[in-house]
């Protein structure tokens, strides 16, 4: 892999490979005063947190969305949806940088988060935990669509 392509194209890519490199180094000069495994490690380190980034942002979408689909509450639903909107744009554009993280997302984990925050608020509005699916609803694209938002079940808009 060219490091430069990678490095602009796709950073998680970037980092793995280089992490990859810099310990292959380190096998070829043993007497070289780098510490090749913790500089691979701190690179690798910076690529998973562009994983956890968009996770993160995945877990406030679909928290909002579900408090959007599952709320009865009509005043802080223009929030929500702005929340949706910025997490959405977070996660495209750390999506758009590393390309590659798409796969790596866990979207049971970030569901689970998500449900758990969406709960605590859905509470306030005396509906049960058990009225959220225990799986994720929402296909990862649903999530990163600017213009898919789910029908609410107490037919509010917005």
């Amino acid at each position: 892999m060219d490091s430069r392509i990678g490095y602009d194209t796709d950073f998680l890519a970037w980092t793995e490979e280089q992490a990859r490199l810099l310990r292959e180094a380190a096998r070829e000069r043993i007497n070289t005063p780098i510490d090749w495994e913790n500089v691979a490690e701190e690179i690798e380190s910076m690529g998973r947190s562009e994983l956890r980034a968009v996770e993160s942002a995945l877990v406030r979408v679909i928290e909002h969305l579900l408090k959007l689909e599952y709320s009865p509450a009509a005043d802080p639903r223009g929030n929500w949806r702005r929340t949706v909107r910025e997490q959405r744009d977070q996660a495209t554009d750390g999506l758009e940088d590393s390309p590659s993280l798409r796969g790596k997302i866990d979207l049971a984990k970030a569901y689970r988060r998500g449900r758990d925050y969406a709960t605590e608020g859905l509470e306030q509005d005396r509906l049960a935990a058990d009225l959220l699916p225990e799986v994720c609803p929402y296909m990862l694209d649903q999530l990163l669509d600017a213009a898919w938002w789910p029908v609410n079940r107490h037919g509010l808009e917005g």
